[in-house]
C-alpha cells in the first residue's frame, strides 16, 4: 500500500507510470507511483505521443485541464474504491 504521486490519496495500491512511455524511450525514465484510477485516466484520456510531448511530469500532470478536474474528483473518493474508467470521446473517435 502506498500514497499516489497524482492524487496524494494514502493506503491504495499503487502501479509505476512511466512518465514517458516506455515505446517512445522512456524504459528506464523516471517514473511515479500512481493509484490504478489514476493511471488509467491519463492512458484513457491521451496517447502515448501526448504524454510523451507534454505530459511527462507530475507537475505537467496536474497542470492539466482533463486530468485537473479527475484529480480535484478523485481525492473525494475513499482508497479502495475502484471505479471504471472509459477512453475520452476524443481517443475513441481517433480510433485509439
Amino acid at each position: 500500500m502506498g500514497t499516489c504521486e497524482l492524487c496524494n490519496r494514502n493506503d491504495l495500491e499503487t502501479t509505476v507510470h512511466h512518465l514517458v512511455p516506455k515505446e517512445k524511450g522512456g524504459t528506464f525514465g523516471a517514473t511515479a507511483l500512481l493509484c490504478i484510477p489514476c493511471h488509467k485516466q491519463i492512458h484513457a484520456l491521451y496517447t502515448n505521443d501526448e504524454i510523451a510531448a507534454r505530459l511527462a511530469t507530475i507537475e505537467d500532470l496536474n497542470r492539466d485541464e482533463k486530468l485537473s478536474s479527475f484529480i480535484k474528483w478523485i481525492r473525494k473518493q475513499p482508497p479502495g474504491k475502484l471505479m471504471k474508467i472509459r477512453k475520452s470521446k476524443e481517443r475513441t473517435r481517433k480510433g485509439r
